[in-house]
C-alpha cells in the first residue's frame, strides 16, 4: 500500500460495474488500497480478482460458495467469509470509497452500511435509491457520507449541475438510448426473445439491466433516482430519447443555458470520475470523434409502447411507497421474462396491476422497505403464475 492511497470497496465484484472499477483500479494499483470485494457465488472470479488486486477481504454472499473460495484463496493471506452478515462487515469497514454494485434490493442494506460510516459511497444501485431513496440521503447526510452517482446519466447530471446554486437549475433532461427495441411494433415486442432483449445497441451491461433498458423501465427507475440526487421538484426532471448515447444528460438553467456531458458509452468514464472525485483519472477509453458521428439525433420517448416508462412517473408523482413496489415488480417480471416464463410485454403489465392492487404505508426505515419489497414480489409472483405461457 502506497502512501496516501485511497483505500476502496466493491460491492459486486463479479458483475459488469464491478468488473470495470477493477479495471481501473489494476491501471494505478498505487493510488488504491483495496480492503474488500464482495459477490453473489461466483467464488473463483471472485477469488482471482481479489489476488489481481492483494485485497484485504473476499466475502461471497452464498454460504454454499464458501468452501470454493477458501480453496481458491489458500495461501494468500486474503480473509474469506460468507453470507449476509459478512457482506454487511465488508461493506462497514471503512474503506474511504465504496462501490456499491450490487444488483436489485440484494445491495440495500450494505449500502446502507457503507454511508453509516461516513465515506463516499458510488451508487451503481439504482434499485436502492428508488426503494428507500429519502431514507438513503437523510443517513448520508446524518453520517457525513458522500453520494456520487455512477449511472452514466446521473453522473453527467452532477458534472453539469450548480451544486453551490440549485436553484438557477430550471430542469434536467436525462437521456435514453431507447433500447434495443426503439423501432419495434409492439407485435414484434410481443414475440421478443431474453437474447433480443439483452442485446443493447450501444452498452454492455448485466442481463437484468438490459431488459429494463429495453422496457425503459430503466430510464424510469433513473428518473426516481435523479429525484431524491437532485434538489428540484419531480416535473422538473424530462427524458428524451438519444440513439447514439454520446449526450449522457443535460442541464438547464434558468437563462435558457444547457450545459451536457458527452463521452463514449463506457461505463469506465463515469466509474473514473467517481473513483478519482474531487480529481479525474485516466482511462483507456475510446476519445469522441464527433466528425466521425457526424450527427447526433433526438426524439421524445414512445409511451404507448413504452408503457413503464409512464408506471415510473406516475409512482414518483405518488410517492410513499408506490416507488419501492414498482422496483418490486419488475424485479419480479424481469426475472420471469429471462427465465422464459412470460412474456416481453407482460414486464410492464405486471409492474402495472401490482403497483394498482397493491399499496402500503410508506416506509420509514430499511427493515419497512424490504417488508413493502417482500410482499410486492409475492404480488407480481402470483400474476407471474397467471400469465406464464
Amino acid at each position: 500500500m502506497s502512501k496516501g492511497a485511497r483505500s476502496v470497496s466493491i460491492l459486486g465484484a463479479t458483475g459488469s460495474v464491478g468488473k470495470s472499477t477493477l479495471d481501473l483500479v489494476e491501471r494505478e494499483r498505487d493510488r488504491f488500497d483495496v480492503v474488500a470485494l464482495t459477490a453473489w457465488r461466483d467464488a473463483a472470479g471472485l477469488a482471482e480478482a481479489a489476488k489481481r488486486v492483494g485485497a484485504r477481504h473476499a466475502v461471497v454472499a452464498d454460504l454454499a460458495a464458501y468452501a470454493d473460495l477458501r480453496s481458491a484463496l489458500s495461501g494468500s493471506g486474503i480473509e474469506a467469509a460468507a453470507g449476509e452478515a459478512a457482506i454487511l462487515d465488508a461493506a462497514g469497514a471503512g474503506a474511504d470509497w465504496t462501490m456499491a454494485a450490487i444488483v436489485g434490493t440484494a445491495g440495500l442494506a450494505p449500502t446502507m452500511a457503507a454511508l453509516r460510516k461516513g465515506g463516499t459511497v458510488a451508487l451503481a444501485n439504482k434499485e436502492a435509491l428508488v426503494s428507500a431513496g429519502g431514507i438513503m440521503t437523510k443517513v448520508a447526510k446524518d453520517n457525513g457520507a458522500t453520494l456520487l452517482p455512477v449511472d452514466s446519466e446521473h453522473n453527467a447530471i452532477f458534472q453539469c449541475f450548480d451544486h453551490a446554486n440549485p436553484g438557477a437549475v430550471r430542469r434536467i433532461i436525462l437521456t435514453a438510448s431507447g433500447g434495443p427495441f426503439r423501432n419495434r411494433s409492439i407485435e414484434e415486442m410481443r414475440v421478443a426473445t431474453p437474447a433480443e432483449a439483452v442485446a443493447h445497441p450501444n452498452w454492455s451491461m448485466g442481463a437484468k439491466i438490459s431488459v429494463d433498458s429495453a422496457t425503459l423501465m430503466n430510464k424510469g427507475l433513473e428518473l426516481i433516482e435523479a429525484f431524491h440526487l437532485f434538489p428540484l421538484a419531480h416535473d422538473a426532471f424530462e427524458i428524451v430519447v438519444h440513439p447514439q448515447s454520446v449526450i449522457h444528460s443535460l442541464v438547464e438553467y434558468r437563462d435558457g443555458s444547457v450545459l451536457a456531458q458527452l463521452g463514449a458509452p463506457d461505463m469506465r468514464i463515469p466509474i473514473a470520475y467517481a473513483l478519482a472525485w474531487p480529481e479525474r483519472m485516466a482511462t483507456p477509453c475510446e476519445r469522441l470523434d464527433l466528425a466521425k458521428i457526424g450527427s447526433l439525433d433526438f426524439e421524445p420517448p414512445d409511451l404507448d409502447r413504452f408503457p413503464a416508462l409512464g408506471l415510473a412517473k406516475e409512482a414518483l408523482r405518488e410517492g410513499g411507497a408506490k416507488p419501492a413496489i414498482l422496483n418490486a415488480a419488475n424485479e419480479v417480471a424481469v426475472a420471469s421474462f429471462l427465465d422464459g416464463r412470460i412474456g416481453f410485454l407482460d414486464i410492464a403489465s405486471i409492474a402495472g396491476e401490482t403497483l394498482q392492487c397493491y399499496d402500503a404505508v410508506a416506509p420509514a426505515t430499511i427493515e419497512e422497505v424490504l417488508d413493502v419489497d417482500r410482499d410486492a414480489r409475492a404480488v407480481a409472483a402470483r400474476m407471474v403464475e397467471r400469465l406464464k405461457h
